[in-house]
């Protein structure tokens, strides 16, 4: 019998939550599709119907985790309409988020390793650097940066915001080490601007 829609698109977010959470906890190359379907109580060719393969899994698992992270950065950016205040907060959420142990494993980590870097910058870029670089215009358009081309704004802040994400998730104190981090980003972001105080 076939399925309803709603069935199928349980399926594929119970597949996404059960990977998710052993990706996370195991690491990508230490999880078997096996594992995975059995803690779904599925067979392997749910997988295989809705994902082709594990990396088609990941694919889909690395995808959920960025647009969540871009979801809760535009919710933040709603709550104030300082553009500053903005983006200093987009990008402690940024890091605050991807520093946690097992979203760094998937976002950061095995991301770019199984899916190829050219892949990872694509997903990327249609997430939290194009929000990142959407906030970069506007502060432009508004005479608050200076008019440095936004893409490189953009590529290299999203590198140190990535970076200090890895280093804050091996860190003892992550709390200190995320106040840290954002002072270090802060003097970045206020190099650009054009009252840096």
């Amino acid at each position: 019998m076939k399925k309803t829609k709603a069935e199928t698109d349980q399926t594929i977010k119970k597949l996404i939550e059960i990977a998710t959470e052993l990706f996370s906890q195991k690491g990508y190359a230490s999880v078997s599709l096996e594992e995975i379907v059995e803690q779904a109580g599925l067979t392997r060719g749910a997988v295989y119907h809705h994902f082709k393969n594990k990396k088609g899994l990941f694919l889909a698992v690395f995808r959920y985790a960025q647009e969540s992270i871009a979801e809760e950065i535009n919710r933040v950016d709603e709550q104030s309409e300082d553009l500053w205040e903005q983006l200093v907060e987009g990008c402690r959420l940024f890091i605050e988020s991807t520093s946690k142990v097992s979203v760094c494993r998937i976002v950061l980590i095995d991301g770019p390793a199984v899916l190829g870097w050219q892949t990872f910058r694509e997903i990327d870029q249609e997430n939290s650097m194009r929000l990142l670089q959407e906030q970069i215009e506007e502060m432009q358009e508004k005479g608050l940066f200076k008019a440095v081309t936004p893409e490189v704004i953009t590529h290299v802040l999203s590198g140190a915001i990535n970076e200090a994400s890895i280093w804050v998730a091996e860190q003892e104190n992550r709390e200190k080490a995320l106040t840290e981090s954002m002072f270090a980003i802060e003097g970045i972001l206020k190099g650009f601007k054009i009252n840096n105080e």
